[in-house]
């Protein structure tokens, strides 16, 4: 599959946190948006991969593009997890030709929508039945059980998680799309109320209504159309063994989530390693998310990502790995982790308001803390 494939075509709605439109709207504008910009008609559309957690429909967005017929669709489980394997699903399907233009998207009305856990009952079923009882329901709190894990183990502070929502806020400052454009301190992190310890509101997401897509075709198509193709140089997912959902605390290795397996499955089948990766686009619902992948996906050994973030490592134009150059779902939007991909093509373009001076490889993570998946894209 390696470089069969291409993102040709990205498409975007604006980000607020009310945006007045029901997801099906706004889903169907970010399509149409990708289109136009790859410069192709939207009959020429065979084929669509969805998040599973999408209220809207493969059939409803076929209808409404007008679309004659969809010979290949598709899912992606488990939120913020989904990301990079649609684009992943959307390559495959292309390089062995069950479609030939596929639109891949996500639309979300997350924060006008209210908060998923809010409505968490009494009962829960499967795996949370031993967790949520005890208080761990929101993301938040699952997570900050990893960060404070990885506190004990390797002396990482609350200012290692500062630095990376710093860092993100300042290329979020450039970006006209970003949400939150004000520069921060570490002193302003650190004010920053705390929401689960130790885990304070500037080491969290932002809540988001918005919609992205991007239109996956062949390599061969793609150097025809209108925009540089962002070649899918690999995708890959990862579970790894005894999986459990968000609080996979009992295995042998407290701190490894399924990133570790997408990992190896990513730079296996691409022919690169981290020392050929320009800038990279981590999951970064929450901080500590950020400095797991950075030891994860190799660019540092364990326990040394605190450090490496607070040397500037991850800040735009100087450090050696510019990380979540739109500002990421800390700064930017958070509709899933997608923006992310949006990012990573944008850099390989040439066009990232944080350019990345002579960018070949970019590197997109989905969510570390849920089975999950990863893409490398590439200029040529």
């Amino acid at each position: 599959m390696r470089r069969a494939a291409a993102i040709a075509g990205i498409g975007q709605t604006e980000f607020s946190k009310n945006i007045g439109r029901p997801e099906r709207t706004v889903a169907l504008e970010a399509i149409r948006s990708a289109l136009q910009d790859a410069g192709l008609d939207a009959r020429e559309v065979d084929g669509l991969v969805r998040f599973d957690m999408e209220t809207t429909s493969e059939v409803e967005i076929a209808r409404n593009l007008g679309l004659e017929n969809v010979r290949f669709f598709a899912s992606v489980a488990y939120g913020g997890g989904a990301g990079c394997a649609t684009v992943g699903l959307a390559a495959m399907a292309v390089a062995t030709g069950q479609a030939s233009v596929v639109v891949c998207w996500r639309a979300r009305n997350r924060g006008s929508g209210g908060r998923p856990w809010a409505a968490t009952g009494a009962g829960v079923p499967g795996d949370y039945q031993f967790t949520a009882p005890y208080g761990l329901v929101r993301p938040v709190d699952q997570i900050a059980m990893l960060a404070r894990r990885h506190m004990h183990e390797y002396g990482t502070s609350s200012e290692h998680f500062g630095a990376v929502a710093v860092a993100a806020r300042k290329h979020a400052s450039r970006n006209p799309r970003a949400l939150m454009r004000e520069p921060i301190t570490l002193a302003d992190h650190q004010a920053s109320r705390m929401i689960s310890e130790p885990l304070h509101k500037l080491d969290c997401c932002l809540e988001t209504d918005g919609a992205l897509a991007v239109v996956v075709v062949s390599a061969e198509r793609a150097r025809d159309l209108r925009q540089p193709p962002a070649l899918v140089l690999a995708a890959s997912q990862g579970m790894g063994p005894e999986h459990s959902v968000m609080t996979d605390y009992y295995g042998p290795h407290f701190l490894q989530t399924p990133s570790t397996w997408a990992a190896r499955e990513l730079f296996a089948a691409s022919g690169v390693t981290p020392r050929d990766v320009d800038c990279a686009q981590f999951y970064d619902a929450f901080t500590p998310l950020v400095l797991l992948s950075l030891e994860e996906f190799g660019f540092c050994k364990p326990g040394e990502s605190g450090p490496m973030a607070a040397s500037g490592a991850l800040e735009w134009p100087d450090g050696s790995l510019p990380s979540n150059t739109s500002g990421g779902g800390l700064s930017e939007a958070y509709v899933h982790g997608f923006n992310l991909i949006l990012e990573g093509v944008r850099q390989i373009r040439g066009t990232s308001t944080c350019q990345v001076e002579g960018a070949e490889i970019s590197l997109v993570t989905s969510g570390a803390g849920v089975p999950t998946s990863a893409l490398l894209l590439a200029r040529r």
